[in-house]
């Protein structure tokens, strides 16, 4: 129990990284009613956020085995109890971020509530963008899942093997990448609108992401740096995925899903020319 705290504990910590560079900026906030301004799509505080995946996936690799056998201990195994409660999890990174998603959608626009139709739709981006992000890699890098490699060997890869079918697409977890996605868009969203709620919001959000992905290395389906890339998949696609839309307003997808509702929810200022970006500035449209 001790070792699933601790994996938790990594995760969380790495996932909740864009809150906490955040904070750390010191970014002068503005009344919920004002205009962004134009932000740089990537800052300083990513770098940050990349290195501690970086780390945390490269040092999980040698211990991937080892984790491995401590998650499937047959007494976890056999647990009933958890066995449902891994299957219900499961759901919050497969078709549940889409259900969920969809219908706040629904909600949203026809209830006119243009926060909750924004967030469905970025939300809804964010995972799209992560889920072909890892698709590709899953493909590209081909390694064996944890219950098809040879020996249990974790360094089971194989260039352009994920093709072959679903057994060797286990690294990163898109069950994983999804979860974190949708946590990334929630809490990118509802910490412009809320800034005093971003650590409770975050929490919840990262946490509840964070069991999708020790779930899938309960299932037996991921490594734990399988978890960790996945992680920080998502959570780089969530956060951009809104940075990008707020700073392109208008754009041909919000202009199609969600007509003027986008531009009628409250904008916040940039924080622009304060050194702090990395003059990577995208003039991108859809």
């Amino acid at each position: 129990m001790r070792i699933l705290l601790a994996i938790a504990s990594g995760v969380m910590i790495a996932g909740s990284a864009p809150t906490m560079a955040a904070q750390v900026s010191g970014a002068p906030r503005a009344p919920a009613d004002s205009v962004r301004l134009n932000r740089p799509l990537f800052v300083r505080s990513d770098l940050y956020i990349l290195g501690m995946f970086s780390a945390a996936t490269v040092g999980m690799f040698p211990l991937d085995k080892h984790l491995a056998s401590l998650v499937r201990d047959e007494d976890l195994v056999a647990n009933r109890d958890l066995k449902r409660a891994s299957s219900v999890i499961r759901f919050f990174g497969g078709p549940g971020p889409f259900i969920i998603g969809g219908g706040m959608y629904v909600v949203g626009r026809y209830a006119h509530v243009a926060r909750v139709a924004e967030l469905a739709v970025h939300g809804t981006e964010g995972i799209v963008v992560g889920l072909a992000v890892s698709g590709v890699l899953k493909d590209a890098l081909g390694r064996g899942r944890p219950y098809v490699s040879v020996d249990t060997n974790p360094r089971s890869f194989g260039f352009l093997r994920g093709f072959r079918g679903t057994d060797f697409s286990s690294f990163p977890s898109g069950h994983t990448t999804a979860a974190f996605a949708a946590a990334a868009a929630v809490s990118a969203e509802t910490s412009e609108w809320w800034p005093r709620s971003r650590w409770i919001i975050g929490s919840i959000v990262y946490g509840g992401a964070t069991l999708v992905g020790l779930s899938r290395m309960y299932d037996d389906k991921h490594w734990a740096s399988d978890v960790v890339m996945g992680a920080a998949i998502g959570v780089f696609s969530g956060i951009k995925t809104v940075r990008f839309n707020h700073t392109h307003a208008g754009n041909r997808i919000d202009r199609w899903l969600l007509g003027g509702a986008a531009e009628s929810a409250h904008l916040l200022p940039s924080v622009g020319g304060d050194g702090r970006s990395l003059g990577l500035a995208a003039n991108l449209t859809w």
